[in-house]
């Protein structure tokens, strides 16, 4: 068991910016469509975090053309090139689930003033 840390703790990445939950996160992802590469951008609001270690994800919430859109992403992928932080939320819960059922103005969360 104490071997499996070990490769596990050897393949997390260092580069991981803070970010919490209610934060509005840009997320750079590598897409492959055929033999081809490119970066594509998912920008939104973190709903939920789950996991620990090397299987730690994180879910990103948006509405797109007035369509609620949801990525899970694992936090230790190789395809997850980049996470910047655009906005800390203030909030009280560990899940935002409710903001599914939310919309316009009621489905933003408060931004957190330092």
């Amino acid at each position: 068991m104490d071997m499996l840390k070990l490769i596990s703790q050897n393949s997390i990445k260092n580069k991981i910016p803070e970010f919490n939950i209610g934060d509005t996160v840009r997320v750079s992802v590598n897409i492959k469509e055929g033999d081809r590469e490119r970066i594509q951008l998912f920008e939104g609001t973190v709903i939920a975090r789950k996991g620990s270690g090397v299987s730690e994800t994180f879910t990103v919430r948006r509405v797109s053309y007035g369509v609620g859109v949801e990525r899970i992403f694992p936090l230790n992928s190789p395809n997850v090139k980049d996470i910047k932080v655009i906005r800390f939320g203030k909030v009280r819960r560990s899940k935002l689930y409710y903001l599914r059922d939310r919309m316009g103005k009621a489905a933003k969360v408060k931004e957190k003033i330092n």
